[in-house]
């Protein structure tokens, strides 16, 4: 008899076609409201964006602060840098491209402050540049170095004969070419019921696998749960677990070469993407002189059994 498991954090409350907590690529799809930010926050916001947006604030932010500064310059008097050219938009450029020299610390020596006033700004400005691309260096390396798993797992999630049973899998590889060392994977089922009061709860279960650990992948791992007399899923046929309002959720730690550290990845399954009776296709195979070739685009792919 199949065994509930505790609620692993996802909550037991839910209702009719509740949408998963957990995205297909493991992030998380909680909306959250209320939330407190602090300036703690920073770093954690711009170490998880995408590398198009991280780069892209950066040169809002440059282009914002020299707008600000070129237009100061303008604004006490464009003379106290250069000679004034006649026209706002002509004297707003000089001071934008001098508070970009200033910024930068590039210092070309064609615009120069003379009084006192835009010497005041420019050392200001001076201080300002040196810490905001301290900052951003900081980001950087820390968008380089924080240890990432880089697993891609199949697109499918299949359920077929097996052994004589019947069986859930899916796939996964390793998309760098280092060793995955020591894998270990959990997988947690929820399926949402109605329950005698009308209410629609989430019932949880750790499903046993054929295998949870390895000694190391340099290939691809297929994840097998066969549903035996003991899996929360024997009692249902294959279309109504086709048809359950049921998510897998994957948690595969393992030694990253790379990192010297053990890694983490998270992943999910809704079951409307299952697949019946059908088995995945091999992705490798040998080449002419024997070496081991591994095909990454059909991580995916299957045939009819």
């Amino acid at each position: 008899m199949a065994q509930k498991t505790k609620d692993p954090g996802f909550g037991y409350n839910s209702k009719k076609n509740a949408q998963s907590v957990i995205n297909d690529d493991g992030s998380s799809n909680v909306n959250h409201i209320n939330r407190k930010r602090n300036v703690n926050d920073l770093y954690t916001y711009f170490i998880d964006i995408s590398w198009l947006y991280f780069f892209a604030l950066i040169i809002l932010a440059y282009t914002l602060l020299n707008v600000i500064f070129g237009i100061l310059y303008v604004a006490i008097g464009i003379e106290e840098i250069t000679k004034p050219k006649g026209t706002f938009f002509q004297d707003f450029l000089n001071g934008f491209f001098f508070s970009a020299q200033t910024l930068t610390t590039v210092g070309y020596g064609g615009i120069a402050p003379k009084g006192i006033t835009a010497n005041f700004i420019a050392a200001f400005e001076a201080m300002i540049g040196l810490l905001s691309f301290s900052f951003i260096t900081g980001m950087l390396y820390g968008r380089f170095s924080k240890p990432k798993a880089n697993l891609r797992f199949s697109e499918n999630l299949i359920l077929r004969d097996f052994k004589g049973k019947q069986a859930i899998m899916f796939r996964l590889m390793n998309s760098r070419k280092t060793v995955m060392i020591e894998p270990e994977i959990t997988v947690t089922l929820s399926i949402t019921e109605e329950n005698k009061k009308k209410e629609f709860k989430r019932n949880f279960y750790q499903l046993k696998l054929e295998r949870s650990k390895i000694m190391y992948l340099p290939t691809i791992w297929t994840i097998v749960h066969e549903i035996d007399e003991n899996s929360p899923l024997y009692k249902y046929s294959k279309d109504q677990i086709k048809n359950l309002e049921a998510h897998l959720y994957i948690l595969i730690n393992y030694h990253e070469e790379s990192f010297s550290q053990k890694v983490y990845q998270i992943n999910s399954y809704d079951f409307e993407d299952l697949l019946i009776d059908v088995k995945y296709t091999s992705a490798s195979s040998f080449d002419v002189e024997g070496y081991t070739v591994l095909d990454h685009d059909k991580l995916s792919e299957t045939e009819k059994m």
